[in-house]
């Protein structure tokens, strides 16, 4: 029996005896859920299933954990699988038997979903250690849900060190469950918030000539920024800007002194997301300027696009064969993509959709996970470390 054809024996074994076990872990963890930098429960319970399993976890600050399984290769680096754990702060409207005990907090996103593989991948994967080449560093990160995520916590706190490439999967709840969504490039999109304040003296509305309009001012930005954008960046690089909020006052007959507009700004070129700030701001300067209001900026800076390395994604294309199916270009964001600014690496969509039904969606009350999907993940991830210690030694 070859190194691959026992960690498949092994891992299978470990799923046929620990299956429903490892569903268990995900209604636990769907059940008590935990906002960014509050993981701290979480973190906990997967320490002690790591350490049960044998294995000696190391925790991170101020919550979440990493451990390695097997030997680095022979140039001395690893594989890594990222898990994140946090959840939203979103009722949740399931209905589930092991729906959130939490009030106004649930995993909407599926980071149970992502929790669940990964430890379950790792016990598994602890049965064979030895036939690990290269060996798995397993992440599970706190604080993906806020800007500009967690990642570059954890990343500053050396779970990078010594990895060759760095792998993930995200729930997919409109992918049918047993299919795996694959592709190279801009797969996630930059996003930036921005909020915009414009002040002026105020007034009344049959004087508008005695003062400077902030509601005109504002209602300019909204209406000619995305399209003064839309002139200055490449459309084909996906970048568009929606405003979200708008607040300036409470009369009919009078102008404010004041007024705000929020919205964000999305794009799946990273090139354009280092450069989309200054080009902003020139933009917002030169629509005001006539209005003679006063304004100032607050731009938030989000997280860049997952940019999915070719030949990494050719691994997770070559490990699931025909469960692979081509994933759309999301406008959303994912902090994966800081891991990606250091190594290659890909993130895969993990079908979870259980075939009947209406398709939910991501961030919803009403989001839903097949419970199959664990093993499918499970799997995948196995077949990531083969394929990528047989194929692909090199990357990185």
């Amino acid at each position: 029996m070859t190194s691959s054809e026992a960690i498949t024996a092994h891992v299978e074994e470990w799923l046929s005896a620990h299956g429903e076990e490892a569903i268990g872990w995900r209604h636990y963890l769907h059940e008590h859920p935990e906002l960014s930098h509050e993981e701290h429960a979480t973190t906990q319970f997967i320490v002690d299933k790591l350490e049960k399993a044998g294995l000696k976890p190391k925790r991170l600050t101020p919550t979440g954990a990493y451990v390695d399984i097997g030997e680095p290769g022979s140039d001395g680096r690893r594989l890594a699988i990222r898990a994140d754990m946090d959840a939203l702060p979103i009722d949740e409207e399931t209905g589930l038997t092991y729906s959130s005990t939490v009030p106004g907090v649930s995993h909407a996103c599926g980071h149970d979903l992502h929790v669940t593989v990964a430890l379950s991948t790792a016990c598994a994967l602890a049965t064979c250690a030895e036939s690990l080449n290269p060996g798995v560093r397993f992440i599970f990160q706190p604080a993906e849900e806020v800007m500009d995520g967690g990642a570059p916590e954890v990343i500053e706190q050396g779970v990078l060190d010594g990895v060759a490439a760095i792998y993930a999967v995200h729930a997919e709840p409109k992918l049918k469950v047993g299919s795996i969504g694959i592709r190279t490039g801009a797969i996630t999109s930059a996003g930036d918030v921005l909020e915009i304040t414009v002040t002026g003296p105020g007034g009344h509305t049959s004087r508008p000539q005695q003062t400077t309009d902030v509601v005109y001012a504002l209602s300019s930005v909204v209406t000619q920024l995305p399209a003064l954008l839309s002139r200055r960046v490449d459309p084909r690089t996906g970048t568009i800007l929606v405003f979200g909020s708008i607040h300036a006052g409470h009369a009919a007959n009078a102008i404010p002194k004041e007024g705000t507009i929020m919205g964000t700004i999305r794009t799946a070129d990273i090139a354009v997301w280092r450069r989309i700030q200054p080009l902003m701001e020139e933009l917002i300067g030169q629509i005001i300027a006539p209005t003679g209001c006063t304004y100032s900026i607050n731009y938030i800076r989000g997280v860049p696009p997952v940019v999915n390395d070719e030949v990494a994604t050719a691994v997770i294309a070559e490990a699931v064969g025909a469960a692979a199916v081509q994933a759309p270009q999301s406008s959303g964001g994912e902090d994966f993509s800081w891991y990606l600014e250091h190594v290659p690496g890909s993130m895969a969509r993990l079908g979870c959709w259980s075939g009947e039904g209406e398709k939910k969606d991501l961030h919803c009350s009403d989001m839903l996970v097949d419970d199959r999907a664990v093993a499918v993940g499970v799997r995948l991830f196995v077949a990531i470390a083969r394929t990528f210690g047989e194929k692909y030694p090199g990357l990185g």
